[in-house]
């Protein structure tokens, strides 16, 4: 799959972090060897891993990978998987401490030595042999009124799951509005999932084959755990399908029907290749830059999208040649 990101004129790849999956470090660290100019977003928790301890990791595997590393934020899951790691802060409480630790992480990369004393972490004379070179951006989501003064505090990139463009819009305003308030600017991403074919009726057939395996059982059970998660995002995401399966194109070319039984990003653009272009460049206007793109079968739809909508993406300006 990285090789052929490589190869096909993606700019990077997110390597996701859980218990689900295998461990991001690692990962990226084993896939940098693979790949060329592809970059790394990495993902990871701060409670499962000490402040100086990542600020270290991300200073090495930037060098060894000249450059090709950037970094995204997670604090957390749901209270079950953070227990799994031995976490057993709650909901808000992750959020506070990860601003304490992306201040001493981001400390240690611009200065010779760094104490702090806080309420999660207390370090001294906390310091690296080299910062990285460039400084790795920082990604970071989060729905509730909890996450977004950390993003707009400290974030590079702020992510959201693909709600319908008008509600994404107005969430990342509520972050621009924050970050403005702390005299920073902050860029947009968005995550989505792909089904790009030549027709929109290929595409259409494509989705209806993917909800014809699901069973009404699975269903249920997705939807009534997803909807008393405690992330806010991932509640977001349930109540645009609500558990239904005749309503699933929530906005033309974008639907709800991942997110019947998918955790997290749970909504795809679905369409012909220029409908999705065309999806893209209207959320590019409402002021998303980036976009985390994935598929079913992850390898097989990146070949569809890098063929079929990235060329379309480079008449337009919005994808460099």
């Amino acid at each position: 799959m990285a090789r052929a990101a490589d190869r096909l004129g993606f700019e990077g790849v997110l390597t996701p972090t859980g218990t689900w999956c295998e461990d991001a470090w690692l990962t990226s660290a084993a896939l940098l060897a693979e790949t060329a100019k592809l970059k790394f977003l990495v993902a990871f928790r701060p409670g499962l891993v000490p402040p100086t301890l990542a600020a270290q990791q991300t200073a090495t595997l930037q060098r060894f990978s000249e450059g090709r590393v950037l970094l995204n934020v997670v604090s957390g899951g749901d209270d079950a998987e953070q227990r799994r790691f031995g976490d057993w802060l709650d909901h808000d409480e992750r959020y506070a401490r990860t601003a304490e630790f992306l201040q001493i992480v981001k400390s240690i990369w611009t200065q010779d030595s760094v104490d702090f004393t806080g309420d999660y972490y207390n370090v001294a004379d906390a310091r690296v042999s080299e910062p990285p070179n460039p400084l790795p951006d920082i990604y970071f989501g989060g729905s509730s009124a909890a996450a977004m003064p950390i993003a707009a505090e400290f974030a590079d990139v702020y992510l959201t799951w693909g709600e319908p463009p008008q509600a994404a819009a107005a969430k990342i305003e509520r972050v621009r509005e924050q970050a403005g308030a702390v005299g920073r600017k902050v860029r947009f991403g968005i995550r989505l999932h792909t089904i790009s074919r030549d027709t929109s009726a290929a595409a259409w057939a494509v989705a209806d084959e993917m909800l014809a395996e699901l069973t009404d059982e699975q269903i249920a059970k997705a939807t009534a755990l997803h909807a008393s998660s405690e992330s806010e995002g991932q509640r977001r995401m349930t109540a645009l399908h609500g558990g239904r399966v005749d309503k699933l194109e929530i906005y033309p070319n974008l639907w709800a029907g991942v997110g019947l039984v998918r955790g997290g990003a749970g909504t795809a653009l679905v369409g012909s290749h220029r409908e999705v272009a065309d999806l893209i460049t209207e959320y590019h206007l409402l002021g998303f830059d980036e976009f985390i793109l994935s598929g079913y079968p992850h390898l097989e739809e990146a070949y569809w999208f890098a063929e079929g909508v990235l060329p379309l993406l480079t008449d337009t300006g919005l994808q460099s040649r």
